[in-house]
């Protein structure tokens, strides 16, 4: 029987995983807060002109992205072995949702007219994030195992190529036809895409 001082290997991997969970939990936590409470800041606002489609279509697909994340990040329980450089790179990763979520709803937007003006303002440095979580996407797929990238179809690279390119375009126009598109067509296919993958998750 292994000693107090020497439990066994696998459960430490256990601990590691549970130790890394909660600090998901917090980051992922704190991104909810931070769109819900920018969320409800907004319908206090008395002027409506502050209200933007385009802005509030990615405060949604930021929100369901990171429900979706928090959900499946439960495949890294399967990791058998943790080291440093894979628990910095998944609390990065989880970082980049709070990130967004800040850029969307900042403490104020004094100097704009809108959050919409703001939005489009700032718009290199969220499309810019966005592309990175794509891009950090991938490598956490594989992170969980080249079979389980397999499962995902061809579909799943293209999406992430297509989504990287169309944030390098968005970032560079001001263009609010682009933009709207961008969003509502990025939201309604996140919204179908997520559970047609992970069905047999829900």
């Amino acid at each position: 029987m292994p000693g107090l001082n020497n439990p066994p290997t696998i459960q430490i991997e256990v601990d590691l995983y549970l130790h890394v969970r909660v600090l998901i939990a917090i980051i992922l936590g704190l991104s909810v807060t931070r769109l819900l409470s920018g969320l409800a800041q907004f319908m206090r606002q008395s002027d409506h002109r502050l209200f933007s489609w385009i802005h509030l279509g990615w405060v949604a697909w930021v929100f369901f992205n990171v429900i979706a994340f928090w959900w499946w990040e439960f495949r890294l329980s399967q990791i058998t072995h943790w080291t440093f450089a894979l628990y910095l790179f998944v609390i990065v990763y989880a970082s980049m949702f709070f990130l967004q979520a800040a850029l969307l709803f900042p403490d104020d937007i004094e100097g704009y007219d809108s959050y919409g003006d703001y939005f489009i303002a700032r718009r290199a440095l969220f499309f810019g994030i966005f592309a990175l979580t794509e891009a950090m996407d991938v490598i956490d797929t594989l992170i969980k195992g080249t079979e389980h990238l397999r499962s995902l179809e061809p579909e799943y690279l293209v999406r992430n190529g297509v989504f990287v390119a169309l944030c390098l375009v968005a970032a560079r126009t001001r263009n609010l036809k682009f933009h709207g598109l961008f969003a509502a067509a990025a939201l309604a296919y996140e919204v179908i895409y997520i559970p047609r993958q992970y069905f047999s998750l829900f």
